[in-house]
């Protein structure tokens, strides 16, 4: 018995030891990641496509798309002759762990036209002065549904007008600056850099290491997310890192040196912001507009450990800064301020950072009223859904929780929720945060590919504040942004204003690990995500999200309202339907939002302003050039249109400083601001906001002189139309509030 005992604990410690060392030698079968991504896809994607030979030309298409999306490398022969061997089976080879032998053939065929495309127009750029920019020839703005060159001559003539497009947009980018540089009495910002063509040949150069530096685990994270996204648009893969990254986001926070970086185009990474309080920050060598050119990720300080970084893809630069907490990493870095050549070594010690910029803030607005009253009104912003998924110490409800509470106490009479740029993130956060607004009650309903239906309800059983609010969207509030201003429209707790509608996206993913269903004994090390959609959101009304988002009830002229953002311009995106309406939803009397009254209103503000006029007039020239979809070659006709453009905007910036100094001067009687951000929440009493000073409160960032030249007059505080207009709907949303408490004609709440 004791011997069978010894044998086990033999066997087991062989065992481990065999395991350690399989994983320090082995490396990731990434034929076998496609095979169980596969299978996880087939398993748990709410669309149960069949899994067949449609489904496989899919997965070939996507990935040419994703290589190419431009159709500018390959030719169509490339594309054919791939199809023939490839385009029909590429899902047996997935379900068969083969799929990595298509997968680099492809892409080295990808790698071998991008060095051709890419060497002839550095060729080309050799000799600018070539260039007569004197024809009536144009170039496509997209090339989007453009077909592939059909042999080299007219993958020559692709690259050759890109080129020269390129050329021409730099040089008379150039030439813009100066003017305006000199017109200033400024020196030239551009003075002494290289040439418009020296320099278009360095960003290639770039994009042509960021094809040719790969690993199998790159190509494969590039060809099993282009299969993911085969079923739909939010589908995806993550690699290892990715997924890093993305976790880092959700929590707010990072283990870093608290440093932005920029990719500059002969190279190196330019240092372009410092995190205040960060650790690049405390140890005080690193410098705005320093420029990285190797990294020493352990600090070991050999020649050997120093890693050239040059022309290296910046989210791979990030990765080697980062570490973990209370590790050193070694800089080679070129002083902003040092002479030509001059070289230093600056090592810091890594350190959680707080990304504060991207966590909840809020404004107290106060307004004089026409009798002399002040009305207190709350600006809450929110950038994202937010949660520490680990320990949940990190949360957005949380947050927003604390600074609704404080706008109660502050006496703020109505709030204004700004989702705009908010794409996503916690389920959860939503569901919780309804709850602030409505109370107890569904919020949203989720189904499942078997057609289950179920409804997330409210954990609050009385919203924690009953008072007028307005929900600001954009199109590019998306996911769990539209759930929260569904759930508020559909309740008919808020007023929703902004854009025709938000992004559109009415899915759930779940991020799921592949490496637990690798077989035993392989390395699953860096398997990476899958991120499958299993769900479908719909609101408690019935309707779902998907593609048609959440429609403002006031529409603001939109300068995004003139792109093609949204889930409808997505490949694969899922249809939009109805359910029924959630069981328990009760919503409130929709009269109490007074949308004919304050929609009049606003309206007449509307048509009277001069900068909601600008919006539509850019807006209209916006859809008019993508709609035509080409670009002049020629130089005069080009400078014509410049010169157009900047007569248009010096006429703007005239009206506006006229009319700003005199709106500031109102706003000075009228407004007061009042800034309440997460760490003023302890503070007895709130500061006037100081926009200059607060923004240089979380980042010293680099000036850019360029950007200095801009003399476009800023907004009277800070308030730009649309924020200026939001004020002014929650001001009259409360006007009439009151006005039909005082007169006992607010209608009774059961609808």
């Amino acid at each position: 018995m004791m011997k069978q005992s010894l044998l086990k604990i033999v066997a087991s410690g062989l065992l481990m030891t065999l395991t350690s060392v399989s994983c320090v030698s082995a490396k990731t079968d990434f034929n076998e990641v496609g095979r169980q991504m596969v299978i996880m896809l087939r398993n748990s994607h709410y669309e149960r496509f069949a899994f067949d030979e449609d489904l496989g030309k899919r997965f070939f298409d996507s990935y040419f798309s994703h290589l190419d999306p431009s159709k500018q490398y390959f030719l169509e022969s490339d594309v054919e002759m791939f199809r023939k061997k490839y385009g029909s089976n590429m899902h047996q080879l997935l379900i068969d762990a083969q799929s990595m032998t298509a997968a680099k053939e492809i892409y080295a065929v990808y790698k071998k036209r991008a060095n051709q495309r890419i060497g002839y127009a550095q060729e080309l750029l050799k000799n600018e002065a070539e260039f007569s920019f004197d024809g009536d020839r144009t170039v496509m703005l997209s090339r989007k549904d453009a077909p592939w060159p059909e042999n080299e001559a007219a993958a020559k003539q692709v690259w050759h007008d890109l080129v020269e497009q390129a050329l021409l947009s730099e040089s008379l980018r150039r030439e813009n600056i100066a003017a305006l540089a000199k017109k200033q009495g400024k020196e030239d910002p551009l003075k002494g850099k290289d040439a418009p063509g020296k320099m278009i040949s360095l960003r290639f150069e770039r994009i042509l290491h960021g094809i040719n530096d790969v690993t199998d685990e790159d190509i494969a994270d590039q060809f099993f997310s282009a299969v993911a996204k085969s079923y739909d648009p939010h589908t995806d893969y993550f690699s290892k890192s990715q997924m890093e990254r993305f976790m880092s986001g959700m929590q707010n926070s990072l283990v870093g040196i608290g440093a932005l970086l920029q990719a500059e185009d002969d190279g190196a990474t330019k240092i372009t912001g410092i995190v205040v309080g960060g650790p690049a920050d405390k140890g005080g060598e690193l410098k705005l507009n320093d420029r990285i050119v190797g990294v020493d990720t352990l600090n070991k300080g050999t020649t050997e450990a120093m890693e050239d970084i040059m022309f290296a893809k910046l989210d791979h630069v990030v990765d080697i800064i980062r570490g973990k907490a209370g590790t050193e990493v070694r800089l080679k870095v070129e002083p902003a301020a040092g002479a030509p050549g001059e070289i230093k070594f600056i090592v810091i010690k890594r350190g959680k950072v707080e990304l504060k910029d991207e966590l909840a803030k809020a404004e107290l607005v106060e307004m004089a009223r026409p009798d002399g009253a002040k009305r207190r009104l709350g600006w809450i912003s929110l950038p994202s859904f937010y949660a520490d998924f680990k320990d949940w110490k990190t949360r957005c409800s949380i947050d927003i929780e604390e600074l609704v509470l404080r706008l109660k106490e502050e006496q703020a009479e109505g709030i204004i929720l700004d989702l705009r740029g908010n794409g996503g993130g916690s389920l959860e956060e939503v569901r919780r945060m309804t709850g602030f607004f409505t109370g107890s009650g569904p919020v949203v309903q989720v189904k499942n590919t078997q057609g289950r239906v179920e409804f997330k309800d409210s954990s609050h059983p009385k919203p924690i504040y009953d008072g007028p609010i307005v929900v600001l969207i954009d199109k590019t509030s998306a996911s769990a942004s539209e759930i929260l201003a569904g759930a508020l429209q559909d309740y008919n707790r808020a007023v929703v204003v902004g854009d025709t509608s938000s992004f559109g996206k009415g899915t759930v993913q779940q991020p799921m690990e592949i490496r637990r269903m690798m077989p035993f004994m392989s390395d699953a090390r860096r398997a990476g995500v899958l991120k499958p959609t299993i769900q479908k959101f719909y609101r408690v009304s019935g309707s779902t999200t998907q593609l048609k988002g959440v429609e403002s009830d006031i529409v603001l002229p939109s300068l995004l309202d003139a792109f093609e953002i949204g889930e409808k311009y997505l490949d694969h995106a899922m249809a939009h339907d109805s359910i029924r309406r959630a069981p328990g939803f009760r919503e409130l009397n929709r009269g109490n939002l007074f949308l004919p009254t304050i929609k009049s209103q606003s309206q007449a503000r509307v048509t009277a302003s001069q900068d909601f006029k600008y919006i539509a007039e850019d807006a209209k020239r916006m859809i008019e050039r993508r709609e035509k979809n080409e670009l002049s070659l020629n130089k005069e006709l080009r400078k014509k249109e410049l010169d157009e453009a900047e007569q248009r905007t010096n006429t703007r910036n005239e009206e506006r400083k006229l009319r700003f100094s005199k709106v500031a001067e109102e706003d000075k009687k009228t407004f007061r601001f009042f800034r309440l951000n997460l760490d003023d929440l302890k503070n007895k009493e709130l500061v006037e906001i100081d926009r200059k000073k607060d923004k240089e409160s979380y980042m010293h960032m680099a000036k850019d002189n360029v950007a200095d030249l801009d003399e476009t007059p800023e907004w009277p505080s800070s308030l730009d139309p649309v924020k200026r207009e939001a004020i002014s709907i929650l001001a009259d949303l409360v006007e009439s509030t009151e006005r039909a408490r005082m007169a006992g004609a607010l209608q009774n709440n059961n609808s």
